[in-house]
């Protein structure tokens, strides 16, 4: 097949797109060449990898915020995804920034978390002497994890939005707008469920807060939106404007100190992580019991490595069944 599919859609972006957008034909390319694709664009092709990955799938079954909560409604690591997903589209179309670039950095900005959310990241960090952070461990999981160790061989702007979205500056502005899509999303729909879990009223929240970002989820939302479009148009930058930004850095301050550090909604947390601890011992003394992928790992660069690899891809209720295979009677069960 031709590409001529391919090129009309690189042509209407050199006419649809702002002047600071990453177009397709201008990317910087993968770490190994391949053929284009004769109807997608590179960034196009690159969120269809993700979205196809095992990686994605198993965020249906990691923790967000609330550890194995009993209610159908709580979010999960996928949801928050989609949602992270679809506030940056929504920025990045505004402000004609490339929104397939958008999309696959926000769509994998998390493969690479833990079970049971920060505690499991925390715990990995602590006990493994090469440390561990859920963003580098994402772009690890496109690099070398995937499709048996090959990879997914993204392209450079995808795999830099992935790595930059919780700290440092990603070079193009599609990944700056997923980095603040990402804050907007798990500030308010962990609101939600901190609702749902009895944990915060929406009562609780500042008044003057309230008065200037709005009184319910999807008001918020769509003021914080408005406010990224409004403070970054025609800018080289993806800034808040000042009229909200301040509001917002309070709504997040206020959310550290009522749930991110709440120990009604961290209850369980602790045994999280000696649950993540305790099968990283276990692991690193039995690293026969590792995956087929893992072993790859661990020939090439260590147990350390292999093992924290292993446990960062487990969802929830498979670390759960793990430990309780190794630790547990049956009897018991």
């Amino acid at each position: 097949m031709s590409d001529v599919l391919r090129k009309r859609t690189e042509q209407a972006e050199d006419y649809l797109l702002c002047e600071y957008a990453k177009k397709s034909a201008d990317s910087e390319g993968r770490a190994f060449f391949e053929q284009p694709d004769p109807i997608r664009t590179c960034f196009q092709r690159d969120r269809d990898r993700i979205i196809h990955c095992n990686a994605f799938r198993r965020l249906k079954y990691k923790t967000q915020v609330f550890l194995d909560p009993e209610r159908d409604h709580y979010r999960t690591r996928l949801t928050h995804t989609l949602e992270v997903s679809q506030i940056a589209r929504t920025i990045s179309r505004a402000l004609r920034l490339n929104e397939d670039l958008t999309e696959a950095i926000a769509i994998g900005h998390d493969l690479g978390h833990t079970p049971f959310g920060h505690a499991g990241e925390r715990a990995l960090n602590e006990i493994c002497p090469l440390g561990f952070r859920h963003n580098e461990q994402s772009v690890r999981v496109v690099d070398r994890l995937e499709k048996n160790g090959k990879g997914l061989n993204l392209t450079y702007e995808v795999r830099d939005g992935i790595f930059n979205h919780t700290s440092g500056v990603a070079s193009t502005l599609e990944g700056r707008v997923v980095r603040v899509s990402d804050r907007i999303a798990y500030i308010n729909h962990d609101i939600d469920d901190a609702v749902r879990a009895d944990v915060l009223k929406e009562s609780d929240i500042p008044s003057d807060i309230v008065k200037n970002i709005g009184n319910r989820r999807s008001v918020r939302i769509n003021t914080l939106v408005n406010a990224v479009i409004e403070g970054s148009m025609g800018k080289n930058d993806i800034v808040v404007h000042p009229s909200v930004n301040d509001y917002f850095d309070r709504l997040h301050e206020f959310m550290f100190e009522r749930v991110y550090r709440n120990p009604v909604a961290k209850s369980q947390e602790g045994k999280a992580a000696f649950l993540v601890k305790t099968l990283y011992k276990y692991f690193c003394e039995h690293t026969d019991m590792l995956s087929d992928e893992c072993k790859m790992v661990l020939e090439k660069e260590g147990t350390e490595r292999a093992v924290c690899d292993y446990i960062a891809g487990m969802t929830d209720r498979y670390a759960i069944r793990v430990y309780e295979d190794l630790f547990i009677p049956y009897s018991w069960k």
